[in-house]
C-alpha cells in the first residue's frame, strides 16, 4: 500500500481534529478526499506529509511510517499545500532549481526543464514568481511537488486560482501522473473529483463517513429513487400516488411528471404498467442520478 492509516487521531488541546480514521490507497489510484472546512482533511495531508505529528494512531507511506522515518517519507512524498508557500523573488527556474538541490537530484537541470513542460511552465520559466499570476504560481507549487519524482502525490486544493483553460491541462496532467503513482488530492470541486478520481473518501468532524468508488459512493444515501416520465395523455396523479411502494408525483409540465419511490421499487416497470392499465403510454422516461455534490452534502450536513 502506498499509504496506509490505521486509528489516527489527532488533538489540539480538547479539541479532536481527526477522529481515529483508518483507510488505505493503493499505487495508481487518485482519491478525492473530501470533507466541509474543518473536518480534518488538511490535518490528515500534513501529518501524512510529516509536518505535524498525530497524537495517536499509524500512519505510513510506501511501508514507510511517518514518525519512525519522516526524512525517507518525505523523499516518497510531493506535498502542494493549500497556501502554497513560494519564495516570491525567485525566478521560476531559479525556485525549481533551489527544490531540486534541497532534494539531492543529481540531474537537477533536465528534471527542472522537465517539470517545467510537464506543468505548462515553459513561456514563464524566466519570470519572478512575484510577477506571475495566482494560477501560475499553483502550477510552480505542482512543479516543485513534482521535482524529486515521488511516488506519492498529496494535493490540497492543486486547481485553486486556475482558470477554466487551466483547470482542465491540470486535470489531464494529474490523471496521467496517477497512472504510476498515488494521488490523494483535496478539493471543493465535485465536478473535479468525478473527472479525476476512481476513488472518495469523505470526512466529516474528524471521522470517515463514506469510502467507495465514486461511482458507488452515491448508493450510501439513496433512500429512494426518481424518475421523470412523460406520458402521452393526462394521467390520474391521485392513482399513481396510491401504487404500492410510490412517495410522491409532482407534475413538471405538459403530461409530464416526477415520480419518486422507495429504493427497492422497481419503478420502470411499475410506471409502464400503469401506462397500460391507464390506457396510455410512455413518451419519455429517465432516471435522476445522485450527483456527488447531493451525496456530500447529505452525509455532511448534521452528523
Amino acid at each position: 500500500m502506498s499509504i496506509e492509516l490505521k486509528n489516527l487521531t489527532k488533538n489540539y488541546g480538547e479539541q479532536i481534529a481527526v477522529n481515529e480514521i483508518s483507510f488505505e490507497i493503493k499505487t495508481g489510484e487518485i482519491v478525492g478526499f473530501l470533507g466541509p472546512n474543518g473536518a480534518g482533511k488538511s490535518t490528515t495531508m500534513k501529518i501524512l506529509a510529516g509536518y505535524i505529528p498525530q497524537t495517536s494512531g499509524i500512519a505510513k507511506v510506501c511501508g514507510i511510517d511517518v514518525n519512525e522515518h519522516p526524512l525517507e517519507v518525505k523523499k516518497q512524498i510531493g506535498y502542494l499545500p493549500e497556501h502554497n508557500p513560494l519564495y516570491l523573488d525567485m525566478y521560476v527556474s531559479e525556485f525549481l532549481d533551489f527544490t531540486g538541490r534541497i532534494a539531492q537530484i543529481s540531474n537537477r537541470k533536465s528534471r527542472v526543464d522537465e517539470v517545467i513542460e510537464m506543468t505548462g511552465l515553459v513561456p514563464e520559466r524566466k519570470k519572478q514568481i512575484a510577477q506571475l499570476s495566482k494560477g501560475y504560481r499553483q502550477r510552480v507549487g505542482l512543479a516543485q511537488a513534482l521535482i524529486h519524482e515521488p511516488k506519492v502525490l498529496i494535493l490540497d486544493e492543486p486547481t485553486s486560482g486556475l482558470d477554466p483553460n487551466q483547470v482542465l491541462e491540470i486535470r489531464k496532467l494529474i490523471s496521467t501522473l496517477g497512472q504510476d503513482r498515488t494521488v490523494m488530492l483535496s478539493t471543493h470541486i465535485m465536478q473535479e473529483v468525478e473527472a479525476m478520481c476512481n476513488r472518495v473518501v469523505i470526512i466529516n468532524k474528524g471521522k470517515i463517513v463514506a469510502d467507495d468508488e465514486t461511482s458507488k459512493v452515491s448508493e450510501r444515501v439513496r433512500v429512494d429513487n426518481v424518475v421523470n416520465v412523460k406520458f402521452k395523455k393526462q394521467i390520474s396523479t391521485e392513482k399513481l400516488k396510491q401504487l404500492k411502494g410510490i412517495i410522491d408525483v409532482e407534475q413538471i409540465g405538459e403530461h409530464k411528471y416526477r415520480v419518486r419511490a422507495q429504493k427497492q421499487t422497481d419503478l420502470p416497470e411499475l410506471l409502464f404498467k400503469f401506462a397500460v392499465d391507464s390506457n396510455t403510454i410512455i413518451l419519455e422516461q429517465n432516471t435522476e442520478k445522485v450527483n456527488l455534490e447531493s451525496v456530500f452534502q447529505k452525509l455532511t450536513r448534521n452528523v
